[in-house]
Formats: C-alpha cells, structure tokens, sequence
C-alpha cells in the first residue's frame, strides 16, 4: 500500500514540477495538452490520496494511532482544497502560464505538498527501520 501512496504522490509532485516550468513560459494559453494530462493526473491522485492513506493506517496498524489518524483529517482536507483549486483551473477553456503560476502560489496546493513530503519521510523511515530489524533466531 505505501508504494501506492507513493505513486499518487509521485503524479502530484511532477504535475508541480511541470507547472513550474510551465508557468515561466509566458504562455498566454494552452501550449499542447501536456499541461490539462498533468492536472488530470494530480486530480485523479489527490481524490484517492485520503482514502489510500486510511487504508495503510489499516494495514499496518501504525501506533501510536492517535497522531495518524488525525494527521489523516488534515491530509483529507488539504487534499480536497488541492483538488478544488485543480479543478477550478481544469475548467477554464485556456490556461496561461500566469494562471498556472498563480496555482502553484495557492497555499492549498502548498499544504498538501508540504503533507506529502512529511509523508514520504515517515514512510522512508518507517521502511528503512523495518528492514534493519534482525530476523527471529531459529530454533
């Protein structure tokens, strides 16, 4: 499950990366629809990242409960104000470089990559701890 979480979070952050390079074109429209895949893809990504995230605390039982669960409530709705923002510019008929610009300085798409990135460290963490764990002796 968490290489799942890192999938939707790996679409999220190119499709940031992207609109980085995309907002310092100085394009007053869409250019190809590179830019429209991309938004897509985040939009896709961020309406299951809540729903993927519950289903690892599931999953791997992580403890304390408390402090993931409620970090689950703040991911789900930093990923909903994400998604309405992404889904705002999807809608228009044209999307300039300076439009984009302005979505990537939107502090809801900012709080959700700043959750990402605590995310993936946890996950690192987690991971690197589990498989430094010495295997039970045999008998």
């Amino acid at each position: 499950m968490a290489g799942d979480i890192g999938a939707l979070c790996g679409a999220i952050e190119e499709c940031y990366e992207f609109m980085l390079s995309y907002a310092g074109q100085g394009l007053a429209g869409d250019q190809g629809a590179q830019i429209r895949d991309h938004l897509e893809r985040a939009s896709r990504a961020l309406s299951e990242l809540p729903e993927c995230y519950s289903q690892i605390l599931a999953q791997d039982n992580l403890e304390p409960a408390e402090p993931y669960r409620a970090f689950g409530s703040v991911l789900a709705a930093d990923a909903r104000n994400a998604l309405a923002a992404v889904e705002l510019v999807l809608a228009q008929k044209s999307i300039s470089s300076q439009l984009i610009d302005n979505l990537n300085a939107s502090i809801h798409l900012r709080s959700l990559l700043t959750d990402l990135f605590l995310i993936d460290e946890i996950l690192k963490t987690r991971v690197s701890a589990s498989s430094h764990r010495q295997p039970p002796a045999t008998v």
